[in-house]
């Protein structure tokens, strides 16, 4: 399978889907959502219970407002947005395992640089109280025919992984963990994944202020082989030495999902010239300039498009293309799907071809 980068924000939001999730980020600032913006269909959704569950994390337990609705199922590694009071919207990856029907949780972690997202849930969230969430997206799923699987977690990293263990356990599947955070107390969900340790799931944690280095990524992954299936989520660091050393060992069934979008190479100079860009559903036609994102020009030609994040990881505004192209610049798609130009992420990505045809 291929290589997979999403970004959920798992519990520290998408960069926001984020994001997951997690994620979805708290660096995106608030703002109201411009003209031709289609919102993705949300639901009610009730706070039945809210705990920490880490020094700084909380777990967020939804269950649906209303009696007569049921919410819809998820998968391992799902996540959903959260739309807040202040006008900001968040992904979290879910952390409950999919068999859970009727309720979603989600891990938040009271990010530093918080402008709105992590702090108002922190400081303002209440039992009882009543938020719009979309459906469960799911950019980052666990293979579920896998012999065996193999996650890597940096601390809030661990929500979505959470989940596919939890899967895996319902399977009767091998997983193996290596669980790292800055202490012991920073480390969510550390007293559950310990109680399950035994029984399909081995676990080796590593808590850096007790050790006072990072763990050694290389050393953990050397123990199994190129038929495993590999995830990872964390910081970006954390993620980039995990897709390096698996790259190292050449396995190729690897999936990461980021906090925040990977970096775009500046090697190669921005594209210039048009594009013309055909809506296959409208039948209409937008000349946009190649050096610029794809949903701006969209949105400023009043073509509906539903979004979220804007940094190319939560996965909303996924588009298929029916012809040519795309200068592909997000965290979700992989390199195969990527190459195949089969579909876009338009928030972030541009037109590579001079005529490219969407199913929009």
């Amino acid at each position: 399978m291929p290589n997979t980068s999403p970004v959920a924000s798992p519990g520290a939001p998408f960069l926001q889907t984020t994001p997951s999730g997690t994620t979805l980020s708290d660096a995106t600032p608030a703002t109201s959502p411009p003209a031709g913006r289609i919102t993705p269909a949300t639901m009610s959704a009730c706070v039945r219970r809210i705990e920490p569950v880490a020094d700084g994390v909380i777990s967020i337990a939804l269950e649906p407002a209303d009696a007569d609705v049921i919410f819809p199922p998820f998968t391992a590694g799902a996540h959903i947005d959260l739309h807040l009071p202040n006008g900001i919207t968040r992904s979290y990856s879910l952390h409950n395992a999919q068999s859970d029907t009727g309720c979603y949780k989600v891990g938040v972690l009271r990010d530093r640089a918080s402008r709105g997202g992590s702090s108002w849930l922190h400081s303002h969230l209440q039992v009882g109280d009543v938020l719009p969430i979309s459906r469960p997206r799911n950019n980052f799923a666990l293979v579920e025919r896998a012999a065996r699987s193999v996650f890597v977690s940096g601390g809030i990293g661990i929500t979505p992984l959470l989940s596919m263990i939890h899967r895996l356990r319902q399977l009767g599947g091998e997983a193996h963990l290596l669980y790292c955070a800055r202490s012991r107390k920073e480390a969510p969900f550390l007293q559950d994944l310990t109680a399950m340790t035994g029984d399909g799931l081995t676990m080796q944690c590593h808590f850096s202020a007790e050790t006072g280095a990072v763990a050694n990524m290389a050393d953990f992954l050397s123990r199994y082989t190129p038929d495993d299936h590999f995830y990872c989520c964390g910081p970006s660091s954390m993620l980039d030495g995990f897709e390096v050393a698996c790259d190292a060992l050449g396995f190729p069934n690897v999936h990461v999902e980021r906090f925040k979008a990977a970096t775009h190479s500046t090697a190669e100079p921005e594209p210039s010239g048009q594009c013309v860009v055909e809506l296959a559903q409208s039948g209409r036609t937008v000349t946009v300039p190649k050096d610029r994102p794809l949903l701006r020009c969209l949105i400023e030609a009043e073509v509906e498009v539903e979004y979220s994040c804007e940094e190319g990881v939560c996965g909303a505004c996924e588009t298929r293309i029916l012809s040519g192209e795309a200068d592909h610049r997000d965290s979700v798609l992989s390199k195969s799907q990527k190459a195949s130009h089969s579909a876009m992420m338009p928030c972030v990505s541009r037109c590579k071809s001079d005529r490219l045809v969407l199913d929009l």
